[in-house]
């Protein structure tokens, strides 16, 4: 009589385990990594975002500025007016955001100074301002400034 042994080839319970453990690594180690792409992502977008609104609002104050024939700066209510003959533009500088008639801008203001003549003043006429931004926003200054012209000096 001629037994054939039939073996069937075939991994082992070790093998398998060895191979689940790699694979649960592998997977985990992705997971990670992804985790951390993510959250550069978010950082990257909200440096993106926070760059946008500061640049916006570089933009509004210089149209504003230069449409203007004075600027005022109410320090009690911490209100920028740019005064023309058509209209008044104001811009209320709160802690976290700045709101000028319906746009608010989502910057937040750590320094702000403002000119007449080349001098520092804190008085009702102005010709330049500087804004400086909070860390968040990189300490990013905001300086604008306008040409003063002859009706400047003859209103008071």
């Amino acid at each position: 009589m001629n037994k054939e042994v039939h073996k069937i080839k075939a991994f082992t319970l070790s093998e398998m385990i060895i191979v689940v453990l790699l694979t649960v690594i592998v997977v985990g180690l992705a997971f990670s990594v992804l985790q951390l792409v993510q959250k550069h992502m978010y950082s990257i977008q909200r440096n993106f975002e926070n760059s946008t609104n500061v640049t916006l609002l570089e933009q509004s104050l210089w149209i504003d500025t230069n449409r203007s024939n004075s600027i005022q700066y109410d320090t009690y209510e911490e209100k920028l007016h740019f005064i023309s003959e058509i209209d008044t533009v104001t811009y209320a500088l709160e802690k976290a955001y700045i709101i000028k008639d319906i746009d608010t801008f989502t910057v937040s203001l750590s320094e702000k100074l403002f000119y007449f003549e080349g001098k520092e003043t804190t008085s009702d006429k102005i010709d330049a301002f500087k804004f400086i931004t909070e860390k968040e926003y990189q300490h990013r200054a905001i300086f604008i400034s306008k040409r003063n012209d002859a009706t400047l000096y003859m209103n008071p």
